[in-house]
Parts: structure tokens; C-alpha cells; sequence
């Protein structure tokens, strides 16, 4: 049984106050880790940012809003486009901001991505194996 899933969207970027751009959102989903997705954004080559998010607040996220410290997210519709709206705060900069941007996604992307890792792991049935967290830990990993 395959206990990855990958898939990788088109999305719409927005930093600071330029104009949204396309990127590539890949997201991926390990049944080690079965609480959290990876979203690695990317353009022309480049990583551009690494996120790690909680697997069910990007579902509840679909729904309504959540988050309120550097993820935020919740969906948008714009006609029949239906978007999920992701705002990441980053580092501090010189002038005392935050580095903050914006990612707007097509929903049903991700709705979809996060069916496929439903079939792995239902919600609710997420272990999380303490003895192999703290055997890595005193490994020094």
C-alpha cells in the first residue's frame, strides 16, 4: 500500500504589494507524519518557501476561517471560483514588519489532495507513536 501522496497545483502568489503570480504549490503527505502536509512553493526552478501545516486545519480551512498566528487561511469565492486563501507571516524585517504573503489556491485542488490522504489515514485515526519519537529524540535526531 502506497503511503504517500503528492500533487502539485498552480497557484496564485501575492508578496507584499505586487500582483499575484503564478508558483507551483507541491503539496506531499507521509503516513509517518499522518497530522501534518507539506506545501513547498516553488517558481522557475527556486523554492521559494517550505510551510509544514496541520492536516486538519487545512481541511476545517475549506470550510471557514482558522488559524491565528503565522498561518492563516479560509476560503474565498470569487463567482463560481472557489479559492482557499492562505496567509504566511514569516521572519522579521529591518524595518520591524514581517515578511507576509499570500497564496490563493483553487479549492477543489486541495479538497481533492486531501481526500487522497483520507484514503491513507481517516481523520481520527492519526497515531502518533511516542516510543519511536523519543528513540529519535535521545539518538540525537
Amino acid at each position: 500500500m502506497n503511503s504517500f501522496v503528492h500533487k502539485t497545483l498552480v497557484v496564485q502568489l501575492q508578496a507584499g504589494d505586487t500582483d499575484r503570480f503564478s508558483v507551483l504549490a507541491h503539496l506531499s503527505y507521509d503516513t509517518a507524519d499522518p497530522f501534518a502536509v507539506t506545501v513547498v512553493f516553488s517558481h522557475d526552478g527556486r523554492v521559494l518557501a517550505r510551510w509544514q501545516l496541520d492536516r486538519e486545519m487545512l481541511g476545517d480551512a475549506l470550510r471557514g476561517p482558522v488559524g491565528v498566528g503565522d498561518v492563516r487561511m479560509r476560503p474565498e469565492s470569487r463567482g463560481m471560483w472557489q479559492e482557499l486563501r492562505m496567509e504566511f507571516l514569516g521572519d522579521a524585517r529591518p524595518d520591524g514588519g514581517r515578511h507576509h504573503a499570500v497564496v490563493f489556491a483553487w479549492a477543489p485542488g486541495f479538497a481533492a489532495f486531501l481526500r487522497e490522504t483520507y484514503e491513507l489515514v481517516p481523520p481520527g485515526r492519526e497515531e502518533f507513536r511516542v516510543d519511536d519519537f523519543l528513540a529519535d529524540v535521545i539518538a540525537g535526531g
